[in-house]
């Protein structure tokens, strides 16, 4: 199974997960006793002893939550549990662990908690609705959630925080809990990376509640937290014999206004590893990009004939065309040479817009691995306005284009026309400045010239990306970040050899 640790089950997933686990002899009342002592470890680990509000649900959630309030009561908390709905009405698992809690069961009413969050507790856990919730929160546990925010009262939600939807991150409805940590089972959910979830889950702990991995091979999950994991065997690395060309050629066409987007890709590229980087210039530019860094070729291409001409040598394994490109029909047709050849290529920014509206178009004259890096104004753009979140967005885009969607923003999607798609988490806020963008296009497109694969260039690029931004702090600019390529990939030289050395 591609990168189990890493994958990202849906709701749907996670419920077939659990059914596979009890189905091969795993009992559920063991899975729950699991997860509630998952939780109270959290709990433990993370608070000292303090007066503990528990709000339980009527379903399997709230069973996790009762597990937790007992185990926790018997390490000497003070706990008070309140349940939404009759004792009565529980049924299964959930019933048979309510049935082990020692103390009163309060009934949950907005007026009960907002009293209790105001004068008593100093810390809950919302075990009211997981991941299998699929409809905005309302009544009691509603008026209960919003009690909870209002307090600001630190809380640790089971599964998902409730009001939140696992599989889009996004809230079902106007109401939802913001978390201070979120407690989940088994494997991450799609919501749990996402936008606004993974700011409204906060800390986010996978639990091993005894699921064996094997039910993956039953589930088949098709997206994953992006790491090392999914890609780390496709990076290429130089031995004593290694030549520049057995690490490629990119291409990168470059425009005649905006020298200094071409000029950061080409760095980028560089950085990671490619053999050699070209800039296609016209004659008025070249002056331009040759200053700085040397290692960079500058190549006369004053038409999109002259650029077709240098497409002619076989040499170049890959091509990059947008940043700096321009949006004239000179433009389109150097991108639509590029296309014809067949080569890996990676389309960006202006080379986007040349296709504004017309994905058709596009799709129709690819010839060979293709990734487009549109950010959400681009992918607007290219595919009009839709409505769904980043991961779905990106997978439909992908299957419509049969290419690699690359959906950049905090929450960046790599999504395959397969259906794989790879859930971005490292990427910090300092990357919100100009020019970034233009380092991810050569980052990705210096691996696709290596020859690595189109959704594993793209998405070992956005990790590096992130990876490279990462600990800089305020003050972070573009050019930055090529000059920390290096350490990057230093250190995955060494986790990847690690990794080989174990399998070995």
């Amino acid at each position: 199974m591609l990168a189990g640790e890493t994958a990202l089950l849906t709701c749907a997933e996670m419920s077939r997960a659990d059914a596979a686990a009890i189905a091969r002899g795993v009992p559920g009342a063991s899975l729950m006793q699991a997860a509630g002592e998952a939780i109270a470890r959290v709990v433990r680990a993370h608070w000292s002893p303090c007066n503990l509000l528990v709000l339980c649900g009527p379903g399997n959630n709230g069973g996790d939550g009762f597990v937790a309030a007992r185990l926790l009561r018997e390490a000497g908390w003070p706990v008070r549990l309140m349940l939404l709905g009759a004792p009565d009405r529980l049924s299964g698992d959930a019933a048979h662990h309510a049935d082990l809690w020692p103390g009163e069961v309060e009934g949950l009413s907005e007026p009960a908690v907002r009293a209790a969050v105001g004068d008593w507790a100093e810390l809950a856990i919302d075990a009211l609705f997981g991941a299998g919730l699929a409809r905005p929160l309302e009544g009691a546990g509603a008026a209960a959630v919003e009690a909870l925010n209002r307090s600001r009262l630190p809380c640790v939600a089971v599964d998902v925080p409730s009001g939140l939807s696992g599989d889009s991150g996004a809230p079902m409805g106007e109401i939802c809990l913001t978390a201070s940590r979120t407690v989940t089972f088994f494997r991450r959910k799609p919501g749990h990376l996402l936008l606004p979830g993974r700011q409204l889950c906060g800390a986010v702990h996978v639990a091993d509640i005894g699921i064996p991995a094997y039910v993956l091979d039953t589930v088949r999950p098709t997206a994953w937290e992006n790491g090392a994991a999914l890609w780390g065997g496709a990076l290429r690395w130089r031995q004593a014999a290694s030549h520049k060309y057995d690490f490629g050629h990119l291409l990168i066409a470059g425009g005649a206004v905006m020298t200094g987007a071409a000029k950061l890709a080409g760095r980028a590229a560089l950085r990671c590893g490619a053999g050699l980087v070209s800039i296609a210039a016209p004659a008025d530019a070249r002056a331009v990009y040759q200053q700085r860094l040397d290692s960079l070729i500058v190549l006369p291409a004053e038409t999109a004939e002259d650029f077709a001409a240098l497409l002619a040598d076989p040499r170049k394994s890959a091509v990059l065309l947008g940043p700096g490109l321009g949006t004239d029909e000179a433009a389109r047709a150097r991108v639509e040479a590029a296309l014809t050849t067949g080569r890996p290529l990676l389309l960006d920014a202006d080379a986007l817009t040349c296709f504004a509206d017309a994905p058709a178009a596009l799709a129709a004259q690819i010839r060979g691995p293709l990734v487009v890096t549109p950010h959400a104004g681009e992918f607007a753009r290219l595919f009009g306005s839709r409505e769904g979140n980043r991961l779905s967005l990106a997978r439909a885009a992908a299957h419509e284009l049969g290419a690699v969607v690359v959906f950049k923003g905090a929450d960046c999607v790599v999504a395959a026309p397969d259906g794989r798609a790879a859930v971005n988490a490292n990427a910090p806020p300092e990357l919100a400045i100009a020019g970034t963008g233009d380092v991810l296009s050569g980052i990705v497109a210096g691996l696709l010239a290596q020859g690595l694969p189109a959704f594993e260039a793209a998405a070992a690029g956005v990790w590096m990306h992130g990876a490279a931004a990462s600990g800089f702090g305020p003050g972070l600019i573009a050019d930055d970040l090529p000059e920390r390529l290096p350490a990057v990939l230093a250190g995955l030289q060494e986790k990847v050899g690690q990794a080989d050395d174990l399998r070995g």
